[in-house]
């Protein structure tokens, strides 16, 4: 018998990635990380049309975050697109945070409480130190090809 095919008892919440924590680590690693455990969280909870949503913010994040760099490639100014990127990035993050996470957040402390296993956070860290690295690289990457055709 999985994991996945335990029936729980009315009322106890399946394994978890806090809310809160996740919503917390996206200040490093962006809104896509929050929105993906949300996301998660929000299957596990059978609650469909929610992931969905968080599935939703998780795209529109990765987008923004793997688009800056790309725009390097178009764009001379340097520093107007370093500080587009960062009002984006923060504005994403608080939109997610008070449209999408708080709503989760407050779902699992009214159903729950505190009393809910969590999900580990080994692999979801990793996967946003990955995910970090990758930007670089498309930054770098961004960077270098400007560079080869600005003296071509």
């Amino acid at each position: 018998m999985h994991v996945e095919d335990y029936v729980r008892p009315e009322g106890e919440a399946p394994p978890l990635w806090n809310p809160n924590a996740a919503a917390n680590w996206s200040l490093l690693f962006s809104a896509a990380f929050g929105a993906y455990l949300h996301m998660k969280n929000w299957q596990a909870l059978g609650e469909p049309e929610k992931a969905a949503t968080a599935k939703q913010w998780m795209i529109w994040s990765l987008v923004l975050v793997f688009s800056v760099p790309l725009f390097g490639i178009f764009f001379i100014d340097i520093k107007a697109l370093d500080a587009l990127s960062r009002s984006a990035g923060i504005g994403m993050l608080v939109a997610w945070y008070i449209s999408n996470a708080r709503g989760q957040a407050a779902y699992v402390k009214e159903r729950f409480g505190a009393d809910y296993a969590r999900k580990g956070w080994f692999m979801p860290i990793l996967l946003g130190i990955l995910l970090i690295a990758i930007v670089f690289a498309v930054g770098f990457l961004a960077g270098l090809f400007t560079a080869l055709a600005r003296h071509a």
